[in-house]
């Protein structure tokens, strides 16, 4: 016989092949096996082996290979016995030669198939070279160092890794029962059918068939459960360990990997696109479509819960049955080597595995919870940012809702209920944002009022994520487990969802630590006989299986959109862009930012103008305003009470003590108060001078907001007002005209202030007596009946005065009984108030009259002062009166003047750079001081080009990833 795999075999195989196919090859016989060069020259009749016969050779395997299967009958002619012997070696040899082609065929084919499966694989493996700079160097030289024989040495043995598999020749076994069971079941084979009803078996035999198959198959999904568990703990213990690997991997050493710049994660540069898009005020209707998951839920539903345990740590504010979520909070979770969370606006990191940071971080949320409810309302749609990083967290971006609520109960505003709804709509209403319904297991369904609302806003279900909450407790309280298969289904709720999970997210103490939760959830779960008899799968349950969902789901639809949208802003930046082209062709793009530090180095500039005006200015200014201020004091009560005096030793006693109550209350005050006043004025005149420059109108809200608050800032500096005190009551103390010109400054001086008060005293009494007889018949101007009374009176008064010029100011009873029976005589009742009235203004203007005569008589009257004449008949006291007053307002605007330049003008350079740097920290007053479709389209334009440039960044980063 041929040995199955030898030469002669395979080589006879061969001629048989290639002979049925028409083709005849010539073999050397020296190529042949031994035994096969034996069989050829047996039959082929030659008796010597070194010539071998070639072609008798082929014809004997090309009729070998043409015999029938079953022998054939002795021919009449016949063969001998040894040669049908011979014949039933060679036929059974090709058969087996045939088994062995079809053998090693299928060897080399499955190789092949197993190599370009694992090439495949090996394709599929992402490129992990650009990553060799985060292990550090020191892990290479570890591993250099690594003994591998004694690693492997170390390694378990295949022996005790096959204990822990499970027995797969029974689970085999089970199956091959279950799938005859199941095939004899439905099959409709004539020969089962035959066999069936061949087989009488009696009705108890059955039953007990029945009943063994049912244990059976129980046996064996019992067995599968043990199996699916076994095989759950080995992976959670795997991923525990490539949890810390890939911390150790993750952690900066000390030797210079963390001075290497490294790159955002790609979760971190998508969270950073909806920031912006969050503060992002769109007037071209660019809406925010990019995806995000959107946690709603009913309140105290476990919302907050479910997100801590994703995130993996207690990071929110937790109440007793109030609300907590006051205000949308965007959670940005990614992997990274330690567990930290930070806000988007502050640079701290509070690191999640210690308590104390905890308690500050929840305390923080809270806070920035409270300070974003405007007063008069419960909650807000501003959004706080917050990221958290940590080993084995799934990359996704969450934003966790107020729960919703049924009723408005004390202590919350009117419009909450409805308040929450306008907030989860808007948030929901994104056609790719995933909805994460949290339904509480442990109420009845038919209390929930977030599943009407997430079935309108996504009907169909394409982008909803069912989860059941607290089935613990909904297993202990329902009477029928069954009610939680129905709605982990979808079959109890009218909405539809991508899919339905059932987690346990505590166990009611609020204190509890995320990794107690999570074994207990785990121990719910494996013991559950919702589990055991399939009412939930084991995909369904548990946190970390939804974790993994959600995050799938997340950047299935990021990766589905993203491209879109950034499409979407492109076109809206052309659009923008083109509409900045058409209205300012010769402006540059400055946005608020910009044009206010514009606008803070043009105000910088006008004050620093202050400290430009010349001191003459300064001075200038000063003496006339303070002069405008006390002039009517100086008049009325120090200088016309002393000049009504009998001589002039009273007159200047009376002036002496009216300055000296002057000075020390009032002139001081007012000297402050002017030199205040002016400062303001001329920076409000530098600001306006400034303004007609070419200067952009686009600051003038900005500019009289700086000004406004700089000078409500600006506190004079009262210490001077003492000092300013004694240099204006010793310049008030002074009487020594020392020259000619001074006692003409003086005179001028004091003829232009009793002219100016005649001129105003005119009025006064031309106002009084109405029209003169010339207006009346030039302008048709009539008198009134009190100014007919009054002019009746003036007239009477005039005529008295004639009589007495030295008359004093005031009129005797007597004097006023006479002029009013003089009025009656004339038909003209008068009251006698109303003609002491008429007198004083009658008397002011005859006294000054009377003063400025004398003033004009003293121009030569500086010899006799000077000289000292004290019995000479031209006194003049009243000049020398006003020369002091005059004194002391040049030394007054001196002191002023430099008080202003040296202090005050730097402390008000100083507050307006304060009140700018306040302005420029305060987004809403730059919103409200700098306006105008300019700016917003400015605005629009860096927003939208922002946003445009990290998607791009974002989808190429995307791209390289996949």
């Amino acid at each position: 016989m041929l040995r199955v795999g030898s030469k002669a075999a395979c080589m006879a195989c061969r001629n048989l092949v290639s002979t049925n196919m028409g083709v005849r090859f010539r073999i050397p016989l020296q190529k042949l096996h031994p035994l096969s060069r034996v069989i050829h020259h047996r039959y082929s009749g030659n008796t010597n082996p070194q010539r071998p016969p070639h072609r008798t050779a082929a014809r004997f395997f090309t009729s070998m290979s043409r015999l029938p299967m079953r022998p054939p009958k002795p021919t009449p002619g016949g063969r001998s016995y040894q040669q049908q012997r011979n014949f039933w070696v060679a036929r059974l040899a090709a058969r087996l030669l045939k088994l062995r082609y079809i053998l090693l065929g299928t060897a080399v084919g499955g190789g092949y198939t197993a190599k370009k499966t694992y090439d495949e694989w090996r394709d599929m493996l992402p490129d992990f070279s650009e990553y060799n700079w985060v292990i550090p160097d020191f892990v290479w030289e570890l591993s250099e160092q690594i003994d591998l024989d004694k690693l492997a040495k170390a390694l378990p043995e295949m022996e005790d890794i096959a204990k822990l598999l499970p027995d797969l020749d029974k689970i085999g076994e089970n199956f091959t029962f279950l799938k005859s069971l199941l095939s004899s079941e439905t099959s409709g084979d004539p020969a089962l059918k035959a066999t069936d009803s061949s087989a009488a078996a009696t009705q108890d035999e059955k039953q007990y068939k029945k009943s063994s198959d049912k244990e059976k198959i129980d046996q064996l999904q019992e067995e599968l459960l043990r199996t699916q568990l076994k095989y759950q703990r080995m992976l959670e213990r795997l991923e525990k360990e490539n949890k810390e690997l890939r911390k150790v991997v993750l952690q900066k050493d000390d030797k210079g990997i963390h001075q290497r710049k490294v790159k955002k994660s790609l979760i971190d540069m998508y969270s950073e696109v909806l920031d912006i898009l969050s503060d992002y005020d769109a007037n071209y209707n660019t809406q925010d479509h990019l995806p995000r998951v959107v946690v709603v839920g009913d309140q105290s539903a476990g919302k907050t819960s479910v997100l801590e345990m994703i995130a993996q740590a207690r990071i929110f504010p937790r109440g007793s049955g109030e609300m907590m979520t006051r205000s949308p909070v965007k959670v940005t979770l990614s992997e990274g080597p330690h567990h930290v969370a930070m806000f988007k606006d502050s640079g701290r990191e509070f690191d999640l595995t210690k308590e104390e940071d905890l308690a500050a971080l929840r305390h923080e949320i809270e806070l920035r919870m409270r300070k974003s409810v405007k007063e008069g309302q419960t909650v807000s749609s501003e959004t706080i940012s917050l990221s958290v990083k940590g080993p084995g967290i799934q990359r996704m971006v969450l934003v966790d809702l107020p729960g919703v609520i049924s009723t408005v109960t004390t202590g919350m505003a009117s419009d909450t209920k409805e308040t929450i709804f306008s907030i989860s709509k808007a948030y929901m209403q994104n056609p790719n944002a995933i909805i994460l319904c949290i339904q509480d297991g442990s109420v009845d369904a038919e209390r929930s009022l977030v599943t009407d609302l997430v079935s309108q806003m996504d009907p169909q279900g394409k982008r909803t994520i069912f989860v059941l909450t607290k089935v613990d407790l909904a297993e202990k309280n329902l009477a029928s487990p069954s009610r939680i298969q129905e709605i982990v289904e979808g079959k109890l709720f009218p909405m539809k969802a991508l899919g339905y999970f059932a987690v346990v997210t505590g166990k009611g103490s609020s204190g509890e630590r995320i990794d107690s939760i999570k074994e207990y959830e785990e121990d719910f779960f494996q013991n559950s006989r919702l589990l055991r008899d399939g009412m939930l799968k084991a995909h369904q349950v548990t946190t970390k299986n939804l974790s993994l969902a959600v995050s799938d789901c997340f950047w299935k639809m990021v990766r589905e959109s993203v491209e879109q949208q950034a499409d979407v802003f492109k076109a809206s930046r052309f659009n923008l862009e083109t509409e900045w082209k058409n209205n300012y062709p010769r402006l540059r793009e400055l946005d608020r930012n910009e044009l206010f530090e514009k606008a803070k180095n043009e105000i910088l500039d006008e004050v620093i103008s202050l400290s430009q005006v010349t001191p003459q200015h300064w001075e200038t200014i000063l003496q006339k305003k303070l002069w405008e201020r006390v002039s009517t004091h100086v008049i009325e009560n120090i200088y016309l009470p002393a000049a009504q005096t009998i001589d002039s030793g009273t007159f200047n006693t009376t002036v002496d003590i009216k300055l000296k109550q002057w000075t020390d209350k009032q002139l001081p005050h007012k000297a402050l108060e002017v030199a205040w006043e002016t400062l303001q004025e001329e920076f409000a005149r530098f600001m306006a001078e400034y303004k007609g420059k070419d200067q952009d109108d686009i600051f003038d809200k900005l500019k009289e907001a700086v000004k406004d608050e700089s000078i409500k800032r600006h506190k004079w500096n009262e210490r001077a007002m003492d000092s300013l005190r004694v240099i204006q009551h010793n310049a008030l103390e002074d009487r020594s005209i020392t020259d000619k010109p001074q006692w003409d400054a003086a005179i001028q001086f004091m003829e232009e202030t009793l002219q100016s008060r005649l001129k105003d005293t005119e009025s006064v009494i031309k106002d009084m007596v109405g029209p003169d007889w010339k207006q009346r018949w030039l302008n048709w101007q009539n008198r009134t009946p009190d100014q007919h009374i009054r002019n009746e009176t003036k007239s009477e008064l005039d005529r008295l005065l004639k009589l007495h010029d030295d008359h004093t100011a005031y009129l005797a009873n007597d004097e006023v009984t006479t002029v009013r029976k003089n009025l009656e005589g004339r038909g003209v009742e008068v009251d006698p108030v109303l003609i002491k009235d008429t007198w004083h203004q009658l008397y002011r203007r005859h006294f000054l009259q009377k003063a400025l005569s004398h003033c004009s008589l003293c121009k030569r009257g500086f010899y006799y002062y000077q000289r000292h004449f004290v019995d000479s008949e031209l006194e003049c006291n009243d000049v020398v009166l006003f020369w002091r007053i005059q004194r002391m307002l040049v030394i007054t605007a001196n002191t002023l003047r430099q008080q202003l330049t040296n202090t005050e003008v730097r402390r008000l350079e100083k507050n307006v750079k304060e009140v700018l740097d306040d302005f420029g920290e305060d987004l809403e007053k730059k919103t409200q001081l700098i306006t105008g479709r300019r700016v917003q389209l400015a605005e629009d334009l860096k927003k939208v080009r922002e946003i445009q440039e990290k998607l791009e960044v974002f989808i190429e980063a995307l791209h390289k990833e996949k």
